[in-house]
């Protein structure tokens, strides 16, 4: 069984082009985005399965940009493409089954389950722009996943990873930045919607995991989307004005473009600082490092002003603090106690501070 798993993380490597490994301090980043983020997933042309062209479809998808919610789309799902399932060493059961409901823009989802655990709860990950899936092919990932008897969903945001092609090289996940929030909010939608009709995931008990980007499309699907009950979030981009004035993810050249007011204009109605305040998630952590520059220090502090006062806020003062925080295997550990609970709020319960500083001025 392990030599199978073995060789479909081989062929699973060469079919979706997964060919950058995750970077950062751990899961943000801290660099500005180069050519080579741009262009890697272009250069290594993506698996054409199950995708549907533009030509096939007619009328066009009809789908809002300037909001997370789905009010307005003609979102329908094309054909499912389902993966092999895989056990494990006992352990748990890997999937990669891709699902589409846009002309040329196939999702691969990762689905790993807990062996023994009839409808789980689950919780989706979704990592910062320019995160590769790789990730969800590790062994010992997978089964950290899993720990505790939790299933996990893997994908990859919209012009991220074997999801951006077919575009102009100047075009990227920032430069389209109000395109890639709002399409990857649907995609968490449509991506419940599609768990609904699979039956084998509790929907009463959903978390998300984001980190960067994938935080900030976290609030977005949250706040126009009840199934999701908990939010772990780690550096979420945000407040537009600050994060595109100072974020070190942006190419300095490029920068000026992004400033204009017209730009800015675009994607304010995406900004998650507008959103947060109206979440209705009961369980929100928010875990802010100082010394990651890809959200400055401004936005970190709008974005923490407009958390909701039930929000836990967790202070890192660099990467190293971060790092330690979750030694040993203690990442998720958060997220999969709050799961635990479906009516109690924990922090009412405890009596639990909405600032829990773990901050080291040293």
């Amino acid at each position: 069984m392990e030599k199978r798993y073995l060789l479909r993380q081989f062929f699973l490597r060469l079919i979706l082009t997964a060919l950058v490994a995750p970077v950062g301090s751990v899961w943000a980043q801290s660099v500005p985005a180069t050519e080579s983020d741009k262009t890697n997933s272009a250069t290594q042309p993506p698996a054409v399965r199950g995708n549907v062209s533009s030509a096939s479809l007619t009328p066009k998808i009809v789908e809002p940009s300037t909001s997370p919610s789905l009010k307005g789309s003609d979102l329908k799902p094309f054909p499912i493409i389902a993966g092999d399932v895989d056990t494990i060493d006992n352990t748990y059961t890997h999937e990669v089954t891709r699902v589409q409901w846009r002309p040329g823009d196939p999702i691969d989802l990762y689905i790993v389950k807990p062996v023994g655990i009839k409808n789980p709860p689950v919780i989706l990950y979704l990592y910062s722009y320019p995160f590769e899936n790789d990730r969800f092919l590790n062994h010992d990932f997978c089964k950290f996943l899993v720990k505790d008897g939790y299933a996990a969903i893997g994908f990859a945001s919209a012009l991220t990873g074997h999801r951006y092609h077919d575009r102009p090289m100047k075009e990227w996940f920032v430069s389209e930045l109000a395109e890639s929030l709002a399409t990857s909010a649907h995609d968490v939608q449509m991506i419940l919607n599609y768990l609904s009709t699979r039956g084998d995931v509790d929907l009463n008990r959903v978390g998300m995991f984001g980190d960067g980007s994938g935080a900030a499309i976290a609030i977005l699907a949250a706040a126009v989307d009840p199934r999701i009950k908990t939010l772990d979030l780690l550096d979420p981009w945000g407040d537009w004005p600050d994060w595109i004035a100072k974020s070190t993810r942006i190419p300095e050249k490029e920068r000026p473009d992004y400033l204009k007011p017209e730009w800015l204009a675009n994607v304010a109605p995406l900004d998650p600082v507008k959103w947060l305040p109206q979440l209705k998630t009961p369980r929100i952590r928010i875990q802010l490092i100082k010394s990651v520059t890809v959200t400055p220090q401004e936005a970190q502090k709008k974005l923490e002003a407009a958390a909701p006062a039930s929000a836990q806020i967790v202070h890192y003062y660099d990467s190293p603090a971060f790092q330690q925080a979750i030694a040993g295997g203690k990442g998720f550990d958060w997220i999969k106690k709050q799961m635990a609970f479906r009516v109690v709020d924990e922090y009412s319960a405890a009596g639990q501070s909405r600032d829990e500083s773990l901050s080291n001025p040293q």
